[in-house]
């Protein structure tokens, strides 16, 4: 039984059916079909927009012609990431968004289904595209074990280094594993791709945190070069009264358990609030909604042009049923008097107003990282979101692969 402040649980059959795949997959044909209609453009516009620069025309031919495994060769030799990219990435604003039908008011190639369809059949399959290099004598550390670390690692091994990936969690994949919509990307895909990373012969040391465990300096003198890709800090918090109230939680760990529990094991209130308006803030409301909050609010202190989400989640929160409060900037979270939420005072330009609920979901943003590194030494690269700031999956990816191109060609000097 729920209690008081929560909503009631879903069937197994309804949450199954709320956190299906968002874009389920292409059958076979459909897929056939959807690869011939590419026109393999020459300068493929679809290539250039995307970080990672992968040979889109190549690997949509190879699925017209039945190769798969080719297909997924081209695919994840640019993108070691490509399986997840192939579910999470915005590509309506990358590839898809760069592909010339457009201009024919035509709709876009459904590249991003084609690229699951071919890395979906070597992730099912287990068939193993890559092999370790032979051995250069050289060892490389890489701090996190998310994408942009896990691209680099992956690139360094085929090239023929000894890598040890050091994790501060318990299980390697970073917010793909963690933090990613679970209709969109679950846990198990992303732990099925780091997997084919690590049987490349990468060790990963998980639980350890470096900085504290393994001092920083200890990686420098005992490695020939370091990677960092850590990602970025904890959610920031509101500086508001009444934020370490029950029922309070920041999005990433709102979104970490729904993703490692069973769906029932979350708990949802019946009217929940989500601060924030960037991809985060709608990931955490719509997961709220299809747990079976009878309302998901998103409050944003600006207007609806300067949120930072993309415009197909803004669509998306709209069409799962989520609500909107622009120009609204919280003051306070009110007590219930039983332990609980009342509601959040919010500012708006009409004056106060108080917003009843009983779960606030905080999104607004992470802070730095945790660990500090010497950026002007030699042997210590940086990549991902700790350098970019935040930003997708393929461009950590990307940056991961250009600091494996760096530390290989310092290494061979």
């Amino acid at each position: 039984m729920s209690a008081p402040n929560t909503a009631p649980v879903l069937t197994d059959e309804q949450l199954a059916r709320n956190f299906a795949d968002i874009a389920p997959p292409l059958t076979p044909d459909y897929a056939l079909l959807e690869a011939n209609k590419c026109l393999f453009c020459h300068d493929a516009p679809c290539t250039i927009a995307c970080p990672t620069h992968i040979d889109v025309p190549a690997f949509i031919k190879k699925i017209a012609t039945g190769n798969l495994r080719g297909s997924a060769r081209v695919i994840l030799d640019a993108n070691p990431f490509g399986h997840s990219c192939a579910r999470a990435c915005p590509v309506e604003v990358l590839c898809e968004g760069a592909c010339v039908l457009n201009d024919r008011d035509e709709l876009p190639i459904k590249i991003a289904l084609l690229q699951r369809h071919a890395t979906d059949h070597v992730l099912k399959k287990r068939l193993k595209l890559f092999e370790p290099g032979a051995p250069t004598g050289k060892h490389v550390a890489i701090v996190g074990a998310g994408p942009a670390g896990l691209s680099c690692a992956r690139d360094l091994r085929v090239m023929g280094h000894t890598v040890t990936v050091f994790e501060s969690r318990a299980q390697p994949g970073g917010l793909n594993t963690s933090g990613i919509a679970e209709y969109k990307l679950k846990a198990d895909v992303a732990l099925a791709e780091v997997q084919d990373i690590l049987d490349l012969g990468v060790e990963l040391r998980a639980g350890v945190v470096v900085g504290q465990d393994v001092p920083l300096d200890r990686l420098l003198a005992e490695y020939d070069a370091v990677f960092v890709g850590v990602g970025l800090g904890a959610t920031k918090a509101l500086g508001i009264p009444g934020e370490d109230l029950p029922g309070v939680i920041d999005a990433l760990r709102f979104i970490e358990h729904l993703k490692t529990h069973p769906y029932r094991e979350t708990d949802v209130g019946r009217h929940v609030v989500v601060i924030g308006a960037g991809n985060t803030a709608i990931d955490a409301a719509t997961q709220a909604k299809r747990l079976g909050a009878a309302e998901a609010t998103i409050v944003y202190r600006r207007g609806e042009r300067d949120m930072s989400c993309y415009h197909y989640e803004y669509e998306l929160a709209k069409r799962d049923g989520c609500g909107f409060r622009f120009h609204a900037v919280p003051q306070r979270i009110i007590a219930n008097g039983h332990g609980g939420i009342a509601g959040l005072e919010v500012r708006t330009p009409q004056g106060t107003e108080t917003l009843a609920c009983d779960m606030v979901i905080v999104a607004i943003g992470q802070g730095a990282p945790a660990l500090s590194w010497p950026a002007d030494h030699p042997n210590v690269f940086v990549g991902g979101d700790c350098a970019n700031g935040g930003a997708e999956i393929v461009n950590a990816a990307a940056e991961g692969v250009a600091a494996a191109r760096k530390i290989d060609e310092m290494l061979n000097r």
